[in-house]
């Protein structure tokens, strides 16, 4: 059996541009791909904090150490300059992989900065 587990994501990435007229995707910094172990052309689900969309498209690489977070095509309807993000990948994973499986978790500040990295969530505490 495969499981379906987070691989990585970007936490309360703040959006930088918003091109409608681009031809679609997700541009993001790759230095931030790198960090939190995503791809070009990778598949990412995009969910807005700001206003509680939530859409899926796919990455382009922007200039490394831009600060870039630029939001394509149709889903630029979907956020405005300014809006926090969330951005997830996911993959599946065998039962004996999930010994060693590891999200990689990059939270970053309203410059699109890296605040830490984990790859543990706390417990929610009641």
């Amino acid at each position: 059996m495969l499981n379906t587990m987070l691989k990585g994501k970007l936490h309360m990435a703040c959006v930088t541009h918003a091109e409608l007229w681009y031809d679609g995707s997700c541009a993001i910094d790759s230095s931030l791909l790198e960090m939190a172990g995503l791809r070009e052309f990778e598949q990412i689900d995009i969910y807005n904090v700001n206003n509680g969309e939530r859409f899926t498209t796919y990455i382009i690489c922007a200039e490394p150490g831009s600060g870039i977070i630029s939001v394509n095509g149709a889903a630029a309807r979907k956020c405005q300059v300014g809006d926090r993000l969330i951005i997830a990948t996911y993959a599946q994973y065998a039962e004996e992989e999930l010994v060693r499986y590891k999200p990689k978790l990059v939270y970053l500040n309203e410059s699109n900065k890296v605040v830490r990295a984990s790859n543990t969530i706390p417990v929610q505490a009641g």
